[in-house]
Order: structure tokens, then C-alpha cells, then sequence
């Protein structure tokens, strides 16, 4: 029995340890393929600048709009029941669950010259599929759902007699939304924006089904990986490593923002007990006296 017992913790060790050279390995291989210089001056070629720039117009873009659109519908699932609830639950977390070339072919279906809707726009010379929009329309498709679930868990978490203590106290609808729920709610809604802002710029599957791989018109950041490996996999090493500190440092974010209530708590409780030991120590004095 001590000999099995023995055993167990090099071997759990073992374990974690494969785990963890399995996950880190592949990423941190990419900086150490080029010096910090190669990467930047990779960095500076056409069809990196090109993915770049478009990357950060359309994933801003799609940003804007699924807090524009997501935010009321997660706060109407957060504060609505009604039947068949748990359906549109599933349904809107499906773009996370389904292959992305899935939602690509979706996508043309409804939105391509000869789709449910692009056959009608196509009359009035309006084309979505293949073009910037496509990229956008894309990204918001697939990242979406991330903001949306984190912004229902973030208004469910509103404390509800605050929302009734501003009504009775005769603040309207609006103005207790953006003074009360929004500011309560509002670490949650920063997390599911970065983790939704984070999964637009790595979008590839939807985007190169529904928009194509064209540079400097669809060709993204993760499309001109693709492209690179092909013709200069030091480019792609390049982007790749771009990727990946934008990633890291975006979690971090969030990690942060989740953690600072605490931090800030935390802070006003030190500072509390350091004014209440110097009241004490001040009376103690002056009774010494």
C-alpha cells in the first residue's frame, strides 16, 4: 500500500507535466523559430501589414455591433422567462459548437448571390459574399455568442432590489439601466467583449468559406497564415506570434477585470483597518494623557 501510494504522486506529476508541454510546447515554439527583429521586419511586408489593418477594421466593426445588438438580448434573457427559453439558449451557443466551414455554408445560403436573401439584393446590384462585409458578417456570426452569454451572466448577477429601489425612487426604465444595472453588470460585459473581440480576430473557418482569401479585400490575419505557409512560412511564424501575444495579454485583461473587485476590496479593507488602528492608537494616547 505505501508503495502504490508512492507511486501516485510521480506519476500525477507526470501527467500534469505532459499535459502542460502538450498546450505551452506548440506556442512557445513560435518565438524561438525567429529573433524579435526577423518578426518585426516580417511583420512589415505587404501582406502582413494588409492582414493586419483589415483584421483591426472588421474585428472593431464586429465588435461595435454585437454590443450594439448582443447587449439588450442578453439582458432580456437574463431578466425574461418565457417558453421555449432554454431553446433560444441553445441556439444562439451553436455557432460555438458547430465546425466553422458549417457556419461558412450557412452563411452562403441565406447571403450568397443565389442564397434565401442575396438573390433578392442581388437585383439591386448588392453583393455580400466575398467582400469586407462577408468578413464582419462572419466574425459576428461565430463570436457573438461569447459576448452574449457572458453579458446574461453578468445582468443575472444584478442584484434585483437595487433595479426595484431605483424604479420606486422614479428612475425610468433607461435611465436605470445605464445608471444602476450597467455599471453593476459591467466587468462581466468587458470579459465576454475581449473574449468576444478575441475569437473575431482568429476567426478562419466561416470567413474563407463565406468571404474567400482575397489580400488586401477578405485576406485577414488568419488567412494570410494560411497563405504563407505556402509561399514564406516566416511570415506566417510572424503572424503567428502576433497572434498569440495579442491572445495572452487579452485573457490577462480579463483576468484582471475579473479579479480587480476583489483587489479593489480588498484595498478599501487594508485602508479601512490602517485609519481605524490610528483612530485607536490616537485616543489611546489622550487617555494615556
Amino acid at each position: 500500500m505505501k508503495i502504490l501510494r508512492s507511486i501516485q504522486i510521480p506519476i500525477f506529476a507526470l501527467l500534469i507535466a505532459i499535459s502542460l508541454a502538450f498546450l505551452f510546447l506548440p506556442m512557445l515554439s513560435v518565438f524561438f523559430d525567429m529573433t524579435p527583429k526577423e518578426v518585426y521586419e516580417q511583420l512589415q511586408t505587404p501582406i502582413a501589414l494588409e492582414s493586419l489593418k483589415l483584421s483591426i477594421y472588421t474585428t472593431i466593426i464586429t465588435l461595435v455591433i454585437i454590443l450594439l445588438f448582443g447587449t439588450p438580448l442578453a439582458y432580456f434573457l437574463a431578466t425574461k422567462n418565457f417558453p421555449g427559453k432554454n431553446i433560444l439558449d441553445v441556439l444562439i451557443q451553436l455557432p460555438i459548437v458547430i465546425p466553422p466551414a458549417v457556419a461558412g455554408v450557412g452563411l452562403i445560403m441565406v447571403f450568397g448571390r443565389f442564397g434565401w436573401l442575396g438573390s433578392h439584393l442581388d437585383v439591386y446590384g448588392i453583393q455580400i459574399a466575398f467582400t469586407a462585409v462577408a468578413v464582419i458578417m462572419s466574425q459576428v456570426f461565430i463570436s457573438a455568442p461569447f459576448y452574449i452569454m457572458n453579458a446574461r451572466t453578468a445582468f443575472s448577477g444584478v442584484d434585483h432590489n437595487l433595479v426595484h429601489v431605483s424604479r420606486t425612487l422614479g428612475g425610468s426604465r433607461i435611465l436605470t439601466f445605464f445608471k444602476v444595472v450597467m455599471p453593476l453588470a459591467f466587468p462581466g460585459l468587458i470579459t465576454g467583449a475581449a473574449l468576444s473581440w478575441g475569437r473575431a480576430l482568429g476567426e478562419f473557418g466561416a470567413t474563407i468559406m463565406f468571404a474567400g482569401n482575397f489580400p488586401g479585400k477578405t485576406q485577414v490575419m488568419p488567412l494570410a497564415i494560411f497563405s504563407a505557409m505556402e509561399s514564406d512560412i516566416r511570415i506566417a511564424v510572424a503572424l503567428s506570434a502576433l497572434l498569440i501575444l495579442v491572445a495572452f495579454f487579452l485573457l490577462l485583461s480579463v483576468k484582471l477585470v475579473e479579479y480587480w473587485p476583489n483587489i479593489k476590496r480588498k484595498y478599501k479593507k487594508k485602508r479601512g483597518n490602517t485609519k481605524w488602528s490610528n483612530v485607536t492608537s490616537k485616543s489611546n494616547y489622550e487617555n494615556l494623557n
